[in-house]
């Protein structure tokens, strides 16, 4: 049963990538950023659902920019899960631009790429967040700098919360877990840290029982006069208890 239900999801999964490509390429030209960020978040909940996950968003998500979200990582599906939940621009490392056909659409979805072994790319990546925000678009990162197991958080790194205090611009934070829709329990079937595989991660998502994402948004904060580091450790704080809620 488990086999039907992977295989069958996996070829939807399939063929809304290559619905998602083609937009890309030859529809999303032509739109103007507001329609084409529509698109994506249109596009990353039918993804979703094909991969059968549902979505529930608890709080408000920031109607308009500029905000920098923060939020907890766990998994590949929290990208697509927050751009169905609020689309966003995204901070990734370098390497998904590199990836097959993923990292095509990334790129179309607004992704802004870093190296994070790099500190001058660190503070190369400050910048340009920095001039996002002034912009008053609606930007996203991940302070653990990589996917934890779920069960706790890492320390959120203060280099990126420098943007926005750089901008003026308020964060917020944001929570994110998965669990069994039946159940509510926590599923850890789409994890992906330390040795696993993203195949392999993949594969255990599409094999499970329904799964739900749930996305938790707390309200926007300034700094207030703290500096990066001490407001990181009060956004940690934050998400780990929004994470939960």
């Amino acid at each position: 049963m488990k086999l039907l239900r992977a295989g069958w999801r996996l070829l939807r999964l399939l063929v809304h990538i290559a619905q998602g490509l083609w937009i890309v390429a030859l529809r999303f030209p032509r739109l103007p950023p507001e329609q084409q960020q529509a698109h994506v978040q249109a596009w990353s909940l039918q993804l979703l659902a094909h991969a059968g996950v549902s979505l529930r968003v608890q709080g408000t998500p920031a109607l308009t920019g500029p905000v920098l979200l923060v939020a907890n990582h766990i998994s590949w599906l929290d990208i697509p899960v927050m751009h169905a939940a609020r689309y966003c621009r995204f901070v990734s490392k370098s390497d998904v631009q590199d990836w097959p056909l993923i990292g095509t659409l990334a790129t179309a979805a607004g992704t802004l790429y870093i190296e994070r072994r790099s500190r001058r790319d660190a503070l190369r990546m400050v910048g340009t967040l920095r001039e996002s925000l002034e912009r008053g678009e609606v930007v996203a990162v991940f302070p653990e700098g990589t996917t934890g197991d779920g069960r706790t958080l890492l320390p959120f790194h203060a280099n990126l919360i420098q943007a926005a205090l750089a901008a003026d611009a308020p964060v917020q934070p944001v929570g994110l877990r998965f669990v069994d829709r039946a159940s509510q329990a926590t599923s850890h079937a789409p994890s992906y840290i330390g040795d696993e595989t993203l195949l392999g991660s993949l594969w255990r998502t599409l094999s499970a029982r329904p799964i739900e994402a749930v996305v938790t948004f707390g309200p926007p904060e300034r700094a207030d006069g703290r500096d990066r580091r001490t407001w990181a450790e009060h956004l940690q704080a934050t998400v780990d208890a929004l994470r939960q809620a």
